[in-house]
């Protein structure tokens, strides 16, 4: 019996963006999960300048997993898409879409799907035109980062100002939200034209942090509790996995994504946000919610990668000139 070859999986990670360390810490993790009979991994680092690592063999299939900025936001997968490569995850469009907050929440409540009120703030403005429509406390985010870098609660009208100040050091669009009174609720999808939902996963913040900032994701050990699978009433429960699904499509989403919401004392179900490159240490709560659906690390790897590679099968099969 001849042995199969190995697929060439070039492992993107690192990154300019202040997500560095997190996208290592994932890369780590998903290095430890592949299958070594399957795959032989490829180290591309990406500096904290841009630069990159190159590959020294050729790659069957890119696996990104630089969050943030240059990486979650479809400037990375562009390149891949220009080099006609297959590679892991959501496409130039749904990345895009899914790291812009402003957007995708526009996209969502056109679709009917409940999300927080929220402005859109391109320069600095005087806080009573805020507070005039919204009561306190508000979040205030760049409307372009992840693992809540940039993020604000404000309960206090005399920290508005320095709160949007500081979400301006992030990215130039920042967001301004009402707060929903809710538990937290993730939910991790997987698929490409039927993708599936995981089940439900409950974050409740502890040790004085506010909410489940980046101290209480990376820092404080101690910062949250994890609730996997959540308890809460399986209709419910079903009603979210739906409300996950259909986000994931309205945005455009492939492969992967984590969706964020909340739920409220009403049982109304409020999306908060979407990521397309979820974190994927060990301890993140992307891969251990699958896992509590019954997958193991390394088979929701191989999902992801038979996924890239068939999104790139089907785009070959495309007639890219006209004439012939």
């Amino acid at each position: 019996m001849v042995k199969k070859n190995k697929l060439n999986i070039g492992l993107v990670y690192g990154g300019r963006s202040c997500e560095h360390e997190v996208s290592v810490r994932s890369a780590d993790s998903i290095r430890q999960n592949f299958d070594k009979n399957k795959y032989k991994i490829i180290d591309i680092f990406v500096d904290k300048n841009g630069k990159f690592k190159k590959p020294t063999s050729i790659i069957d299939a890119y696996f990104p997993i630089i969050h943030g900025t240059g990486g979650e936001d479809g400037k990375l997968q562009g390149y891949f898409e220009t080099q006609n490569k297959a590679y892991v995850g959501a496409d130039v469009l749904g990345s895009a879409i899914g790291f812009d907050k402003d957007v995708q929440k526009r996209l969502l409540r056109d679709a009917g799907i409940k999300i927080a009120d929220f402005i859109v703030l391109t320069e600095l403005k005087d806080a009573n035109q805020i507070l005039n429509k919204f009561k306190l406390p508000v979040f205030v985010k760049p409307c372009n980062s992840g693992s809540s870098v940039g993020v604000t609660k404000v309960c206090d009208e005399n920290e508005l100002i320095s709160a949007i100040k500081d979400a301006f050091q992030f990215d130039t669009k920042i967001i301004i939200e009402e707060c929903i009174k809710g538990r937290e609720i993730e939910v991790s999808v997987l698929g490409g034209g039927k993708p599936l939902a995981s089940v439900i996963g409950e974050i409740v913040p502890q040790n004085k942090h506010e909410f489940y900032d980046y101290n209480a994701k990376y820092i404080d050990e101690k910062g949250a509790r994890l609730i996997i699978p959540s308890k809460i009433k399986s209709k419910i429960q079903n009603e979210m996995q739906t409300v996950a699904i259909n986000a994931f499509k309205i945005l455009g989403c492939y492969g992967m994504a984590r969706v964020d919401m909340f739920l409220t004392h009403k049982n109304e179900i409020i999306i908060n946000e979407i990521n397309t490159l979820p974190g994927f240490t060990n301890i993140s709560m992307y891969p251990k919610l699958l896992e509590a659906s019954g997958l193991t690390y390394s088979s929701i790897l191989d999902k992801l990668v038979e996924l890239a590679i068939d999104r790139k099968r089907k785009r070959d099969l495309l007639k890219y000139d006209y004439l012939k």
